[in-house]
């Protein structure tokens, strides 16, 4: 016989702490108060306070479930025309020669390029900007990556930590990867201009640094091809590159994990495609199709891509209207006025945080950061109102 173990084996798992913004999520659906506000959950709101489904979206559902012929398996690949026509509209002329993967949403393509760094270099270094999206060190961290941080933002003045980037990218080696958000900044909205794009593609050519573009809001900054220019100025300045790719904001497809992976791999494009293939394939085995599909539809369609170009227009211009009103109404809201997409760092203290969330119904991440979106033109005085007062106590 043999001897069972004196503990179970998941007898030595800590609990872990719940997800903060999910527990505020919990706090606001409680709040009985009529005047609450959520600026925590960073999806986009119209201003009805509705997070829809787009017009061009819906009619590329339709269109696919009645044409749509099987579900069966797609490859590890997943939908090979979706990941033609995203990887053109994310790259525009820098898509040809790209290996693209489907996945599932811009967290899948993160793991899968963190899974790929380390195949290719374990224990390799990704070098992150701070502050930046709360998971995106753990997902190096968790595939055997080191991740190295520097300043992205500087709190003082709202503004990018230009020569913070550039000291980070002098300190980086040949072969280290370094993270960038392709635009609209989580959770800063703190974006380089065109001068500054142009001198981080030419230290990180000169320097042999791998860029990882995190591209997940392309089209609510400027525009579809004004927000991917610095990252495609990037990526044609090196031989090797990864982009990880979100259609949940710009398709509004959250609940759908629609994304894509594209890597360029100069001198080495067969060996690197298939170990995307056999990594996707590790850990999802297949992606889900629905998502990708319609997101195709759309994109091969004319009139469908035109009136969801259209819509999306709508979105970006709701959410700057909603920016340029906070920074006229307030001198320590102004920097806003400048950034873009949907998130914003208020100067705010963690105890701030907390007595605007109790004194005045307004919620957000203990960061101050904000999702844009959680405002309308109506309720802005009533939360510069509410900001106003916690800076004064």
């Amino acid at each position: 016989m043999f001897d069972r173990p004196a503990q179970g084996l998941f007898a030595a798992l800590t609990p872990q702490a719940p997800d903060p913004l999910l527990s505020l999520i919990a706090l606001y659906r409680e709040d009985a108060r009529p005047e609450k506000i959520d600026l925590g959950v960073g999806v986009y709101r119209d201003e009805a306070g509705h997070t829809p489904i787009m017009r061009a979206m819906k009619a590329a559902e339709r269109k696919l479930v009645d044409e749509q012929p099987t579900k069966s398996y797609l490859g590890p690949e997943g939908d090979v025309g979706f990941v033609a026509l995203s990887a053109r509209l994310a790259m525009g002329p820098q898509a040809e020669g790209l290996i693209g993967v489907q996945t599932p949403g811009g967290t899948g393509a993160l793991r899968l390029a963190a899974a790929l760094v380390q195949s290719a270099r374990p224990g390799g270094t990704v070098w992150l900007g701070a502050p930046s999206w709360p998971i995106h060190a753990p997902i190096f961290e968790s595939a055997g990556l080191k991740v190295c941080s520097y300043r992205h933002y500087d709190p003082a003045t709202g503004a990018l930590a230009f020569e913070d980037i550039l000291e980070a990218l002098g300190q980086a080696s040949a072969g280290d990867v370094f993270l960038i958000h392709g635009c609209c900044h989580n959770p800063s909205g703190a974006d380089p201009d065109a001068g500054q794009w142009a001198e981080i593609a030419r230290l990180t050519a000169e320097r042999g640094v791998v860029p990882l573009i995190d591209l997940a809001y392309q089209g609510l900054g400027e525009g579809l091809d004004e927000d991917a220019a610095g990252a495609r100025l990037v990526v044609a300045a090196v031989d090797e590159a990864l982009v990880a790719y979100s259609c949940d904001k710009n398709f509004g497809l959250y609940r759908e994990r629609t994304g894509a992976l594209f890597v360029k791999a100069a001198g080495s494009i067969d060996a690197t495609r298939s170990n995307l293939h056999a990594l996707a394939r590790y850990m999802w085995s297949m992606p889900p199709d629905h998502g990708a599909a319609a997101a195709r539809i759309i994109l091969e369609t004319p009139a469908l891509a035109a009136d969801w170009r259209m819509e999306l227009d709508t979105v970006r211009e709701r959410l700057n209207a909603v920016r340029q009103a906070l920074a006229a109404a307030h001198p320590r809201l102004a920097p806003l006025g400048g950034q873009k997409g949907m998130f914003s760092l208020l100067p705010l203290t963690p105890d701030q945080v907390i007595a605007i969330r109790k004194d005045h119904a307004v919620y957000m991440a203990g960061s101050g950061r904000i999702n844009i979106a959680g405002l309308t033109l109506e309720s802005v005085p009533r939360f510069v109102q509410a900001f106003d007062a916690v800076l004064s106590n």
